[in-house]
């Protein structure tokens, strides 16, 4: 893909390799992408960056992904539906462990996590057309923060770490908290609310614009932190159900789609959050191990 061809998305894995559940998605450090549902339903998929599909763990006991993130460790974290809970996958020996576990959850769906691993999960009750937001703690310990929304789903925190930012699917509206330095939310406004189709995920990038994927109309709306809508991205498929970044750069953003069950990307123009996130960490750790090392 031409790095001057921006906002034009082309298909960038076989379709129907992933079920109609397809989610997640989020890139490791070493750039490989992670969607679920590949192949079959309680997987989680690996894509290499020349978009080689296998899968990379199979969930047990009932479980099936949704949303997925990293944590600093480069820990995979799974929002996990059907048990009511999010996992964690140590990713070099693929061991798969509950980091909380919360039975009052009708379903953790998407999340977002804050530079200091602090994990927000939304929560929505399809049926009832109504929603949760809860905060998870890097032990666990598990929060309700709002009850009585709309069908909370996409979720995503600002690069400053000073916004959440929250939709509601079925009422088409973006809710955004001022996010303290303790990870507590206040002063919720309305963000932006669309006429028509369907809100899924969101990611932010590193200027503070925020990508959201347009359900059943097959589009990416880019949005500035004020509300303006500054892109819309068309797709191939109509139902996408999230997106990441990543690349070599961090501008290629990844979207999972629904009905022909493949991914699809784009190229834009700064990198996204969760990649710079990511490109930090690995940094960080590079660092840390290296001064281990001289102090020895």
């Amino acid at each position: 893909m031409h790095d001057d061809l921006l906002y034009t998305s082309r298909v960038f894995t076989e379709p129907f390799g992933f079920t109609d559940g397809i989610e997640g998605p989020a890139c490791d450090r070493h750039g490989n992408l992670y969607a679920v549902n590949y192949a079959r339903q309680h997987t989680i998929g690996r894509i290499t960056p020349d978009g080689q599909c296998a899968v990379f763990v199979e969930l047990e006991n009932g479980s099936i992904g949704n949303g997925i993130r990293f944590n600093r460790a480069g820990d995979m974290l799974i929002a996990d539906y059907t048990r009511h809970q999010i996992l964690k996958v140590e990713m070099a020996t693929r061991h798969v462990s509950v980091l909380a576990h919360e039975p009052s959850m009708s379903q953790p769906n998407d999340i977002a996590i804050t530079d200091d691993d602090i994990v927000f999960a939304s929560d929505p009750d399809w049926e009832a057309s109504l929603g949760r937001l809860w905060r998870i703690e890097p032990d666990g310990t598990t929060t309700l923060l709002e009850e009585g929304m709309g069908t909370t789903n996409g979720i995503e925190v600002s690069p400053d770490g000073k916004r959440l930012y929250v939709n509601e699917s079925f009422q088409r509206k973006i809710w955004v908290y001022d996010l303290s330095a303790d990870a507590q939310i206040s002063n919720k406004c309305l963000l932006f609310a669309f006429d028509d189709y369907g809100l899924d995920g969101m990611r932010c990038d590193m200027e503070g614009n925020l990508y959201v994927t347009r359900y059943g109309k097959g589009s990416v709306v880019k949005l500035s932190p004020g509300g303006e809508i500054l892109e819309e991205i068309m797709l191939t498929g109509k139902n996408c159900t999230n997106l990441t970044f990543g690349g070599h750069d961090g501008r290629t953003c990844y979207v999972t789609v629904a009905d022909t069950g493949n991914i699809e990307v784009f190229r834009v123009d700064a990198p996204g959050r969760c990649w710079t996130m990511q490109q930090a960490q690995s940094f960080t750790n590079i660092r840390s191990v290296g001064e281990e090392q001289e102090g020895s």
